[in-house]
């Protein structure tokens, strides 16, 4: 296909080990109960995940130790790994005593994960319309010393490396390779950053190549009825064209203004990306979830969901709250627990933006059998005492199940029946004196299915960008001594996160397996916020940045002609 398609473009392209800098650094206690079980309370986001994990190295039955995920802000996603539970597990159990550990901030950074970074090469091939024909990939993976998770991570570049784009033909090799950098680590929106700044960057190469327009492109390129995802499944809604038809009026309203506003010394530029994530723990991903009926007559939602800075409190009371509609309950009679695996059941670690869709789908079936157990013959529900009169459960557990494939060797399968979609649209300027770049406006078209809380995902799609301004410019983790600080790790400041962030929703794609419509959202703004500003680069002052992130000295090195 290569050597007969009239258009062929090839690059390379680096994505950094990025630092996850959360505000807090690493900290948990452990003790021994008085039933002898070694509790310990962390930043975990994966109870009963990392209690499997860790028990055997602290010699001790699963039925012997608890884990207890207290709220904790924001992880980023480092504490999918266990870090120091095992430690001060240990320190407890040798004492007999109590025990805390804290990192200090050098600690914080050095002795936990880290973004693995992608070496990619791929490869596209189109017709003279600039239908894409085919893809090829080669990209190696360096996930530092420990295999953790690193299969997974190389399987996120089959499965993302060019999506959002109907492309017939996919060949490709991914490689994890084990070094002695800094130790590899799930960071919120895992594998898609490095697969879609490769795969969105050599788009724009392939419409100018072809003499397109970036949007013109993507609308002639994206989902629709009958196409299928890199990993061979037809995608569950078709947003895309709605939402490049929406974004497209900004989009030459920016590209207007860029020309009107640059000068000699401040280039402005737009650069447009495609953004999507999937929902869930490839193949049949589960959860478990409860409620309960409360003597005073409000409902408790037992769950293991664990919060960190995501929502999971307003995640259980929405969906409980829509569910038990027919019941009355307003949102304040509704409860919620921190997970605590000798008191909760099973719900899955708080990752791959799963819990809102498998969870949330474990509460809605949850209440579902509370209501029709307590529903009386007249249509009106019993309440706490009505029911115990009538011998009803007060209990009633909501399992669920999505009907996914894992992928094969091929990376072909179903590794999610529910994914989230995006357009990123970046303005920026580059002052050529210093190679300084600044982001005056990013625009977001989200759909993540139908919306639980407007407030809750907001904060998320705002947070999600910041932290890709962050990734596109500054963040970096080459030096242990230089980027072992929030300052020396590229940590944002304020003023470089612009004030004028758009964000708009498209909700008339509910999904099938997900609770009333929804999908998840954490991962979708942190997938390729940092693809739409390297082309906004390229289209200011002519320089294309392969290696990221984009610095100044970077810019002033392409501006010389060199490439970066």
């Amino acid at each position: 296909i290569f050597e007969k398609a009239p258009n062929v473009v090839e690059d390379d392209f680096y994505v950094q080990r990025q630092p996850h800098m959360t505000i807090e650094p690493d900290v948990g206690f452990a003790y021994i109960d008085d039933n002898g079980v070694l509790k310990i309370h962390s930043k975990t986001i994966g109870a009963h995940l990392h209690l499997l994990m860790i028990a055997p190295g602290l010699g001790l039955e699963p039925d012997q130790i608890a884990l207890v995920s207290n709220p904790m802000g924001g992880t980023f996603g480092y504490k999918f790994c266990p870090t120091m539970e095992g430690l001060v597990g240990a320190a407890a159990l040798a004492t007999g005593k109590p025990c805390f550990l804290r990192y200090n901030y050098f600690q914080h950074m050095t002795y936990t994960g880290k973004r693995s970074p992608f070496f990619v090469n791929i490869k596209f091939a189109a017709d003279e319309e600039g239908k894409l024909l085919a893809m090829e990939t080669d990209y190696i993976v360096d996930h530092g010393p420990y295999s953790e998770f690193g299969d997974l991570l190389t399987l996120r570049g089959a499965q993302f490396m060019g999506a959002g784009y109907d492309i017939p033909n996919i060949r490709g090799r991914g490689q994890t390779v084990c070094t002695n950098h800094v130790w590899g680590s799930p960071f919120r929106a895992y594998g898609s950053p490095q697969s879609l700044y490769s795969s969105e960057l050599l788009m724009d190469e392939l419409a100018e190549k072809i003499g397109m327009d970036p949007w013109e492109i993507r609308y002639k390129n994206c989902y629709r009825p009958g196409s299928t995802n890199p990993s061979g499944q037809e995608p569950e809604v078709f947003s895309y064209p709605e939402m490049l038809e929406a974004i497209k009026p900004r989009y030459e309203e920016a590209k207007e203004r860029a020309k009107r506003e640059s000068t000699d010394k401040i280039k402005k530029g737009v650069g447009l990306s495609m953004a999507v994530y999937g929902c869930g723990i490839d193949g049949p991903d589960s959860s478990e979830a409860w409620a309960v009926l409360n003597p005073d007559d409000t409902v408790t939602i037992v769950a293991a969901w664990e919060d960190h800075g995501q929502g999971a409190d307003m995640g259980m009371v929405g969906t409980a709250h829509e569910a038990l509609r027919p019941m009355g309950i307003t949102p304040d009679k509704i409860r919620f627990t921190w997970p605590d695996t000798s008191k909760t059941p099973n719900s899955g670690p708080s990752g791959g933006s799963r819990q809102q869709v498998l969870t949330g789908s474990a509460i809605r079936i949850a209440c579902s059998e509370m209501l029709k157990s307590l529903r009386k013959p007249d249509g009106t529900y019993m309440s706490y005492a009505e029911a115990v009169s009538a011998d009803k459960p007060l209990k009633y557990v909501g399992k669920y199940t999505v009907p996914g494939v894992p992928c094969d060797e091929k990376g072909q399968g179903r590794p999610f029946v529910v994914y989230m979609y995006g357009v990123f649209l970046a303005e920026v300027s580059v002052n050529t004196e210093t190679g300084k770049v600044a982001v005056d406006k990013m625009t977001l078209m989200a759909d993540i299915g139908k919306v639980n809380n407007r407030l809750v995902t907001d904060g998320q799609l705002y947070g999600g960008i910041a932290q890709g301004i962050g990734l596109a410019l500054s963040e970096d983790f080459e030096d242990i001594e230089k980027h072992s600080s929030l300052v020396g790790g590229g940590f944002p400041y304020a003023k470089d996160i612009p004030d004028n962030i758009e964000i708009v929703y498209f909700e008339n794609y509910p999904r099938e397996f997900g609770p009333f419509g929804a999908a998840g959202v954490g991962e979708l703004p942190l997938s390729s916020p940092h693809a739409a500003i390297g082309n906004a680069i390229y289209h200011a002052c002519g320089v294309r940045v392969h290696h990221l992130p984009a610095t100044p000295e970077k810019i002033l090195a392409g501006l010389r002609g060199e490439r970066v």
